[in-house]
């Protein structure tokens, strides 16, 4: 253990800041890790540039906060979903279908993050299919889905800009969704306080979605239960049975994997 200090300093700052409350000081670390703080700057710099921890605020060094990076979080995803995530969710999303399938032709998936992309792990259908993207193994840009914006909704500022630097990092597939990060934290902080996230038209024309997020034992969102409709099959009336039994799914999965749901947000 005493042989590898840096790689003992580098856990050590990831425990510390996923165990918190919240963005830490950056002399706080260093005096929980017992290290100079001029060590522990070059330590956050270089897994800053990895991604696995970011900057919350500026100022003077020893006051600058940090927080866990995209990177962490896509490494904390990896545990989840490595098997309990797929075999738990499974017969929560033939569940769902077998509930609404009478509505209209609908399809159900379980997405998860990768990087600014929506990752499609599962899908289930009604006995009348329906034809969507979102298939299996496929990813979208995640600004564009409702799966991937439940999820974004509860990361960060700061990993919100570390996803989205710049206009080249928005994907335009049908001329509809946000185009830049100031639009697209307008619409995340929307669909936080309203607890799901919709579009219509966005990943595919005359279609539409809804998810929820699915959350870790630490309230961090590692997956979203979606329905995707065709709107000429669904009415108002529709649209809040579906969310609603989307809401119940994406909850019951959440209770299952020993998730817990973060502050702001009723069971």
């Amino acid at each position: 253990m005493t042989q590898v200090p840096a790689a003992n300093r580098t856990l050590g700052v990831l425990l510390i800041l996923a165990r918190s409350a919240g963005p830490i000081p950056a002399a706080t670390i260093a005096r929980e890790l017992e290290i100079p703080k001029s060590s522990l700057y070059h330590l956050l710099a270089a897994m800053q540039s990895k991604g696995f921890v970011t900057p919350i605020s500026q100022g003077q060094r020893e006051n600058s906060l940090w927080g866990l990076g995209v990177s962490a979080f896509e490494v904390g995803s990896a545990y989840v979903r490595h098997e309990p995530l797929e075999s738990r969710a499974r017969p929560i999303l033939v569940a769902l279908i077998n509930q609404v399938a009478t509505i209209a032709p609908l399809a159900a998936h379980l997405g998860i993050l990768r990087g600014s992309d929506t990752y499609y792990l599962l899908k289930e259908s009604t006995g009348r299919p329906i034809t969507v993207v979102s298939e299996i193994g496929v990813r979208l840009p995640a600004s564009l889905t409702s799966s991937g914006r439940a999820m974004l909704s509860h990361l960060s500022a700061a990993q919100i800009r570390a996803l989205f630097p710049n206009s080249h990092a928005f994907v335009d597939r049908t001329g509809k969704g946000p185009k830049n990060l100031a639009r697209l934290k307008e619409i995340l902080a929307k669909e936080r306080a309203q607890g799901y996230a919709s579009e219509s038209g966005s990943v595919t024309l005359e279609h539409s979605s809804v998810a929820v997020a699915v959350f870790d034992h630490l309230g961090e969102p590692v997956a979203a239960i979606n329905i995707v409709y065709r709107d000429s099959t669904i009415n108002r009336s529709d649209q809040q049975v579906l969310l609603a039994a989307v809401k119940d799914s994406a909850r019951e999965l959440t209770r299952r994997l020993g998730g817990r749901l973060p502050s702001g947000i009723k069971d």
